[in-house]
């Protein structure tokens, strides 16, 4: 980033651990990037908000957001199109992306990263010309999300809470979808309570469910979770809550690919993106848009609690 370049950072305030800082968020924002040779716009948004602050800070320069997963992938939306490069601050419940990324917890970190860190390029995925940066998913998850979103609403609950009793309520319905999916050799029946399409590889191996080596293969990841009874489904639910799952006992893994169709038996179906759940037409046809968005990341080899400064 030129030095001279304006930098906006775009906050959602309802992210996990923004909307824990109430009204000290602003001066903890200001504090982090006191010592990153930068001066930035910060601007605290609702939700609903982001996406048009978003597009209208990246008229001008590097566009900073901080928030979770969902606020990255909102970002991610917002700048399609756009050749505008991406930093981020890890201010959700989960923060996967950032993760696997390598962007510190720390927030003066994460600033340094966001202001002074190497641009790379990642990939994205796509459903029906949505965006999502780490998964998709059909079944199971996304009634468990809208679930927890309504326990949110109706009690105030926070996302860790909300999701305990919503998890249950999801479970209880068992939900198997019958599907068809077509990955480039023909179409193929499957009936599965949950259908996950990551952004690149995914990896399922024990103590590691969730994570992703890299964002820059160009590929697409496919899992079904096995067909089981309630009890063996809610037992998956909870070792996969604790990072016990097997990948041979409780996933289908339908392979790798640059894109996917699937078809449902209704004319919509419900999704969650980046746990966001959207309501889309059917087929649905994924994508990956091979290093689609420019994203600031810790420079190879220096610590990211030190000055990363190009």
């Amino acid at each position: 980033m030129q030095k001279s370049e304006p930098l906006t950072v775009i906050v959602n305030k309802g992210g996990g651990a923004a909307c824990a800082a109430g009204d000290g968020l602003k001066d903890m924002l200001e504090s982090a990037f006191a010592s990153t040779g930068t001066s930035p716009i910060i601007k605290l948004c609702e939700g609903d908000e982001m996406a048009a602050e978003i597009r209208s800070a990246a008229e001008n320069g590097r566009v900073i957001v901080a928030g979770g997963d969902g606020t990255a992938a909102c970002a991610a939306q917002a700048l399609k199109g756009s050749d505008r490069e991406m930093g981020l601050l890890p201010l959700g419940t989960l923060n996967h992306l950032s993760r696997d990324l390598g962007i510190p917890v720390d927030l003066a970190a994460a600033a340094q990263v966001a202001a002074n860190g190497l641009v790379t390029a990642i990939d994205v995925g796509t459903v029906n010309g949505h965006r999502f940066i780490n998964n998709a998913s059909i079944g199971l998850y996304p009634a468990m999300v809208r679930q927890r979103e309504e326990l949110r609403k109706a009690k105030g609950w926070p996302k860790w809470f909300a999701s305990i009793p919503a998890s249950w309520a999801a479970l209880a319905r068992l939900p198997h979808h019958r599907l068809r999916i077509e990955m480039g050799k023909g179409q193929q029946p499957l009936v599965t309570p949950l259908l996950f399409v990551g952004n690149n590889m995914y990896s399922m191996d024990r103590n590691s469910v969730g994570t992703r080596a890299s964002l820059q293969d160009g590929r697409l990841s496919v899992f079904a979770v096995a067909r089981k009874s309630r009890l063996s489904l809610i037992w998956f639910a909870l070792r996969g809550m604790a990072g016990n799952a097997d990948k041979e006992e409780d996933f289908i893994a339908l392979g790798e690919c640059e894109e996917l169709t699937v078809w449902t038996r209704g004319k919509s179906i419900e999704l969650a993106l980046d746990g966001e759940i959207l309501r889309l037409e059917t087929p649905l046809r994924f994508k990956t848009e091979a290093g689609a968005l420019k994203i600031v990341v810790p420079h190879p080899g220096v610590s990211t609690s030190e000055d990363v400064a190009a």
